[in-house]
């Protein structure tokens, strides 16, 4: 009866473990690409893992603030389905986001939070990867002085040795941008 429950128990541990076979585990660290998720899920896997980055942000027209170090992890979610990423900067603001590629919308939604205000909605981005290998995500936003744009973000320079990523805004025809933060990151893992 013993070895009978044994066995029981080690299939039902197996069959559950084989489920979210994708999920990051002590092989898996950072969990692994679905089969089933779209193709374009693996638009992020160079930035799966570990990153040491610099990241320095805009504090006037004219100046920027000092570098502040923060490592940024990326790993897949949900199975291997999504991915998600966390930043751990060393001036204490935290940040991640959650993304998911809609194929039916040929877009990445992207849902972003931050440890420096807990908001009721997520600020959400939206975009694709381009031919350059870029990925370029929008979110509409009106200039300080009211002009239509968007705030993009941009994830360029992309390779398994790291990658670059830039916040700015622009106008609605792209012709004009204003850089609000950039972020430099080298892999580590």
């Amino acid at each position: 009866m013993k070895t009978l429950s044994l066995v029981i128990l080690v299939l039902i541990t197996n069959s559950l473990t084989a489920q979210y076979e994708y999920e990051p585990s002590e092989d898996y660290p950072f969990g692994r690409l679905n089969p089933e998720a779209p193709k374009q899920t693996a638009d992020f896997e160079p930035l799966i893992g570990l990153c040491k980055c610099k990241s320095v942000a805009r504090v006037d027209q004219n100046n920027w603030a000092d570098t502040v170090m923060m490592d940024w992890t990326f790993k897949y979610i949900m199975n291997g389905l999504a991915v998600q990423d966390e930043t751990l900067k060393e001036d204490g603001a935290h940040s991640g986001s959650i993304r998911q590629y809609n194929a039916d919308s040929a877009s990445w939604y992207v849902h972003y939070y931050s440890s420096s205000v807990a908001t009721p909605t997520l600020s959400s981005w939206e975009g694709d990867k381009n031919e350059n290998g870029d990925i370029i995500l929008y979110r509409e936003q009106k200039a300080p002085n009211g002009m239509d744009g968007f705030y993009r973000l941009t994830f360029s320079n992309i390779s398994n040795n790291g990658f670059n990523w830039i916040g700015e805004w622009v106008n609605t025809t792209e012709t004009f941008s204003y850089p609000t933060w950039k972020i430099y990151c080298t892999r580590q893992e």
